[in-house]
């Protein structure tokens, strides 16, 4: 009996529960898919280091799955709640047919149970297939190669799946008990008449809080703008603070500001059916300002995550070319200290093989500063120091990457920099005037353009102005750093890499070296730097891919059960509206009018933010590295549009529906 009922009321009412399908499938897909990696493994060697990659991200997904796990239990409560709000009168009518909570509460349960199931096998089945895009992702951010591929399906995935999301619908199976248990039967018949009230009516108060988010927004977006991330600035935090609630303050402001604007204009406010939209989008305003705030937020993250995701690993990968120039690097600091390498390594038992060509160099102590350097004023410059390095060092480094060596007159220099915020200004400082002043020397620069890239294969780009020198100019500076920098001859490179990522390994507090009072080490090897770093950002993109299409659909469903809530409510007001005259399509057009409005509001302030947020993520990677979002952000529109457009047309046709059936 319970069965057949409720089957009954899933076919009555299966237009309603469109939003709450499509949000439980592309969730259950989404989550098996991201959490499928595991069996990606099969498609590599065991023991290679993509294999062991896999394994580790599959790890990091799970523990991050438990988060999501959170945010989409919270959206499947809160899609229940709305789906249980829309039909009150009808439990009320049960009850006062005579039917108990208890078995009211049960025929729910078994609703429940059955659109819990139907969801979980369509999430799944769309599931895996979108798991197989996910796999070809995975062999071409790994480099492997495509015939490679084979279809899998995910054993683990599809239990895990089953218990996080079986978890989350005995929740709702509770909490519908719960909200049963606690109705009486003349709030539920008369759930329908009842409406919201707004907080405040003198609209000075709304114009007051308006100006004054638009002026803290626009504040913080300057000093963002300027600063840039610098996490260590005591007013960064706060500014974010202030960024947020200002978004709190637009929201619960704007339908006031909106009204009283358009109460002026007393032609747009008496045209048409304007009047009833604005009070309808004003009234859920009024009401829902904080919600629309947590959204727009959400969506935020959503774009600045999806656009700069993919083209940060792609352009950080791309400018690993740049930083590990050798297959191996050796770096002590001496700390004024007369220590030397060779030293270093007898005191450590370290030797070079056969199958290594190496040379040593030292980069030397400056007191010139930057500011002095090229006579400027420009911030960049403000604090920073140069070092040298000798043209015989230089020349040696050029050969052992088979490139042609370079001659310097006695008053020529060359500038090196692959510190992105340095490289602009001195590029222009050189193509107006090519001289520098060293130590009230003058010398003329022979490159025209700073020299970008690493003199040693390290994590990071350690050139940050070095200047290229005759070795006359050096005879009794101190020497910052000592670099052994080596290319390997043969083809065992794991084992060659193995010997130098021991002694980094070793050097650090705690380890091997520790009691033999040594300077500080650094040991780099360039596959070792490769495979971190690639590891590494695959990660980022895949946990940023992975929580901002959990964001996207669970903004875009609050906002689509928030207007369908919205219809349930407003049926006796476009019943008055049906009374006074006002036809389908002009009831149609008032519906579509207040869906854009209510759809669109959150989204324009969430890419304003997005825009100083991705101009402000950009200048902090381009110090390092240039980048190019230009593919992201179009690959972010796209995703955006689809999931945009779907839950709109959506909530609309379901808008359009449940007035039309209640008129």
């Amino acid at each position: 009996m319970y069965f057949k009922l409720a089957f009954g009321n899933i076919k009555k009412s299966y237009k309603d529960y469109t939003i709450y399908f499509l949000t439980l499938i592309l969730a259950v897909c989404i989550f098996y898919s991201f959490n499928s990696i595991d069996s990606q493994k099969a498609l590599f060697d065991i023991k290679s280091s993509n294999a062991n990659y896999i394994e580790k991200l599959t790890v990091i997904i799970s523990y991050f799955s438990m988060f999501v796990s959170v945010i989409l239990g919270s959206l499947i409560l809160y899609a229940n709640n709305f789906l249980i709000k829309k039909r009150k009168k009808e439990l009320g009518i049960y009850m006062t047919l005579g039917m108990g909570k208890r078995k009211i509460s049960k025929i729910l349960v078994t609703e429940t149970f059955m659109v819990g199931l139907i969801s979980l096998v369509a999430g799944l089945i769309l599931g895996i297939a979108a798991s197989q895009v996910l796999s070809t992702l995975i062999l071409k951010l790994l480099e492997a190669s495509m015939n490679e591929y084979r279809f899998t399906v995910s054993i683990n995935a599809i239990g895990k799946t089953i218990l996080y999301f079986g978890i989350m619908f005995l929740l709702v199976v509770i909490f519908n008990v719960f909200l049963v248990s606690k109705y009486k039967i003349i709030d539920l018949l008369s759930a329908d008449r009842k409406n919201e009230k707004m907080r405040f009516k003198n609209p000075y108060i709304y114009l007051a809080a308006f100006l004054i988010s638009i002026v803290s927004l626009g504040i913080v977006y300057k000093f963002l703008l300027k600063i840039g991330i610098e996490t260590w600035n005591p007013m960064f935090t706060p500014s974010i603070v202030i960024g947020a609630m200002s978004t709190v303050l637009f929201f619960f402001s704007l339908s006031g500001v909106i009204l009283y604007f358009l109460n002026k204009n007393k032609k747009v406010y008496f045209k048409g059916l304007n009047i009833f939209v604005i009070k309808q989008v004003n009234s859920k305003f009024n009401t829902h300002f904080l919600s629309m705030s947590v959204i727009c937020l959400m969506l935020f993250i959503t774009i600045i995550v999806l656009s700069t995701g993919i083209g940060l690993k792609k352009n950080y990968e791309a400018g690993l070319e740049k930083i590990t120039p050798f297959d191996a690097s050796v770096a002590i600091y001496p700390n004024d200290e007369d220590v030397t390498l060779d030293e270093v390594f007898n005191k450590i038992d370290f030797k070079l093989s056969e199958n290594e060509k190496f040379l040593i160099y030292n980069e030397y102590t400056s007191s010139v500063r930057l500011k002095e350097l090229f006579k400027t004023d420009n911030e960049d410059f403000k604090n920073g120091v140069s070092s040298f390095v000798k043209i015989s060092d230089y020349n040696k480094m050029l050969k052992l990457k088979g490139e042609k060596e370079v001659n310097l007159n006695s008053d020529e220099v060359l500038i090196l920099s692959n510190y992105n915020k340095l490289v602009d200004p001195i590029n222009e400082k050189l193509k107006h005037s090519p001289k520098v002043n060293i130590n009230e020397k003058e010398y003329q620069v022979k490159n025209h353009e700073a020299i970008q890239g690493n003199l040693e294969t390290s994590i990071m780009g350690e050139s940050y102005c070095i200047i290229i020198i005759n070795d006359e100019y050096l005879p009794d500076t101190k020497v910052f750093k000592s670099v052994l920098n080596v290319m390997y001859t043969d083809e065992n490179r794991e084992g060659n890499n193995k010997k130098y990522e021991e002694m980094d390994k070793d050097s650090w507090i705690g380890g091997k070296y520790d009691s033999l009072n040594l300077p500080h080490i650094r040991a780099y090897s360039k596959d070792r730097i490769y495979s971190n770093e690639k590891d590494s950002s695959t990660s980022e993109l895949f946990l940023g891919l992975y929580l901002g299409m959990i964001f996207l659909i669970s903004s875009m469903a609050v906002l689509a059960l928030q207007q369908l809530s919205e219809a349930s409510d407003s049926i006796e007001r476009y019943k008055a509206l049906k009374r006074i005259g006002a036809n389908k399509k002009m009831i149609n057009k008032t519906i579509f009018l207040q869906t854009l409005i209510y759809f669109s509001l959150p989204v324009i302030l969430a890419l304003i933010h997005s825009v100083v947020g991705i101009i402000v993520v950009n200048k902090e990677i381009n110090d390092f590295n240039q980048i190019d979002i230009r593919f992201s952000a179009l690959m972010t529109a796209v995703i955006f549009m689809i999931v945009y457009a779907g839950y709109f047309y959506t909530t609309y046709t379901g808008y359009k529906n449940i007035v039309k059936n209640n008129i």
